[in-house]
């Protein structure tokens, strides 16, 4: 009788992947959808929903002759001198086909000089893009049988009242988490985005309404901030007890809090975007709304006037 092997699994979580170009759609104006190939992309997982991944981009001069590799890749990036560290951005999965070892993801460009700026590296990449152009993925492998992490959207907690709110930077990631929900969930979607043109087809759940924001010039934050306040009008009871947050002397590039459903009720927030923009949206959900603080998802996507030097 042959025995079961106990010895844990050699596949990591996580692991860089090569990949290139395949196909660019520029979804709108500020939306460009770029698929990527690449030999063992059909090894690439899909946990779905809101999953992170990280787009590590060449290096002009060095390509990435210098990138590290392994499951310890980060810290050795981290002691390479700064001319030696390929830059790399945070990026939500919008599509994984592993039989043809294809993976979709969703850029934002930012010509107005918005989230990240409009010369950083994302960029300058996005913007010159074509079929061909490599670089690498860290993304999650689809032979480790845990929990990949990276995916902050409890699907647990999808039968509740959801209220689903965020700026361009979070699109995607809604798409994707609305992309999967139940078709009874119910509940309110708010997309803060640049401009009309970048209002995109999304369909959802027959109980759950999408709305659009276009700013058309107006300040980030200053149609998502009122409509997420309304929204919590029509959703939550008017008495409901307000409750008292936690302390708020945090900067704004570490605010990210995500519930695992540990606590009861009947309602689920999930926000993202601009750090002082959500950071507010919160304040206003649990300090004044009195949503339980475990009900709300919170995720400071960026911070307006600081690139992102890193991730």
């Amino acid at each position: 009788m042959t025995e079961l092997s106990t010895a844990p699994s050699l596949v990591a979580p996580w692991r860089l992947f090569p990949a290139e170009v395949v196909r660019l759609h520029r979804l709108s104006p500020s939306f460009l959808r770029v698929t990527f190939t690449g030999d063992d992309l059909d090894t690439f997982a899909d946990p779905g929903y809101d999953q992170r991944i990280k787009l590590v981009f060449p290096l002009a001069a060095h390509g990435f002759r210098h990138l590290p590799t392994g499951p310890d890749w980060y810290p050795h990036w981290r002691s390479l001198p700064t001319e030696l560290r390929n830059p790399f951005r945070t990026y939500t999965t919008r599509a994984v086909r592993r039989e043809v070892r294809e993976v979709d993801v969703d850029i934002v460009l930012h010509p107005d000089g918005g989230p990240y700026g409009a010369h950083g590296p994302a960029a300058r990449w996005a913007v010159t893009a074509a079929p061909g152009d490599q670089l690498m993925i860290m993304g999650p492998d689809h032979g480790y049988l845990g929990d990949h992490g990276g995916r902050e959207f409890q699907p647990a907690l999808a039968d509740r009242t959801l209220l689903l709110a965020g700026d361009e930077t979070a699109v995607p990631a809604i798409a994707a988490i609305v992309e999967r929900l139940p078709v009874d969930s119910r509940g309110e979607v708010l997309l803060e985005v640049p401009e009309p043109a970048d209002v995109l087809d999304l369909p959802a759940p027959p109980l759950l309404a999408v709305t659009w924001l276009p700013r058309a010039g107006a300040a980030h934050g200053s149609l998502l901030v009122p409509a997420v306040r309304a929204a919590a009008e029509r959703l939550l009871p008017a008495d409901r007890p307000t409750q008292i947050d936690g302390p708020d002397d945090a900067a704004d590039d570490e605010l990210w809090e995500v519930p695992v459903g540990l606590s009861g009720g009947g309602h689920y927030a999930w926000l993202a975007g601009e750090s002082a923009v959500i950071r507010a949206l919160r304040r206003h959900l649990v300090a004044e709304r009195g949503l339980d603080r475990e009900s709300v998802a919170f995720m400071g996507y960026w911070r307006l006037g600081r690139a992102d030097d890193a991730a």
